[in-house]
């Protein structure tokens, strides 16, 4: 019986981009609308894509409906299959190994992030990380990041994997993950490799926080202690 299941945030968790979303969507807002760097003073850590480019929207006195930001999807991604072929983009220390780990040991795991569905399979294709995922939730399924937990969970379960939310593992690099995960009653592993540090993830409410993805004893402990 599989008792427990473990979603990931990409960005600042499994990969450094090199700033790839941040470069598109500046791109896709200069060639739709104009604007020159439209993302600059936008807080962008632990944020749905939908979320953002609304933001941004409104930011600049544009519409934020439907067909407005399906248009700046659209542009967005297509410049993302660009901009993530860069050198700086990079796998998080630590990712390659534990998921091979948690793939002997027939841990499920999944996706719980704010990239759009295919914005996380670009980034994470491009570094040979997306076979590792089963299924997930994506900042596409719901613009509110605390409504993507159960979105994962239908999906696991349609495919036979039932795993109630109490017993699913969320990793993320930011309060927002953290947050997504306890007001379902799941646990959170935090990992310092984003841009917050260990005392502001504790802070946050994370069950356990690690400097990187490298501690991995930690984790796996952790991990069996989910029951």
């Amino acid at each position: 019986m599989i008792s427990r299941l473990v979603l990931f945030d990409i960005d600042g968790t499994l990969m450094d981009s090199g700033r790839a979303g941040t470069r598109a969507l500046d791109r896709a807002f200069l060639d739709l609308f104009g604007l020159r760097g439209a993302f600059e003073g936008i807080s962008m850590a632990g944020k749905t894509d939908i979320q953002i480019i609304r933001e941004c929207l409104r930011m600049h006195g544009l519409s934020d409906g439907p067909r407005e930001v399906e248009r700046v999807i659209r542009a967005y991604t297509a410049l993302l299959a660009e901009e993530i072929e860069n050198p700086e983009r990079s796998v998080m220390a630590g990712v390659v190994d534990l998921l091979e780990v948690l793939k002997a040991g027939g841990v499920p795991t999944g996706l719980l992030t704010g990239n759009i569905e295919e914005g996380a399979r670009i980034k994470l294709g491009s570094i040979g990380l997306y076979g590792y995922f089963t299924a997930g939730a994506f900042g596409s399924d719901h613009e509110d990041r605390d409504m993507l937990l159960p979105v994962a969970v239908k999906r696991f379960s349609a495919l036979g994997i039932r795993v109630p939310p109490e017993r699913c593992i969320v990793i993320g690099d930011t309060p927002r993950d953290v947050r997504c995960a306890r007001v379902h009653g799941a646990s959170c592993i935090a990992v310092c490799t984003g841009p917050y540090g260990r005392d502001a993830l504790a802070e946050a409410g994370a069950d356990l926080v690690l400097e990187s993805l490298e501690e991995r004893e930690a984790f796996l402990g952790f991990l069996s202690a989910v029951v």
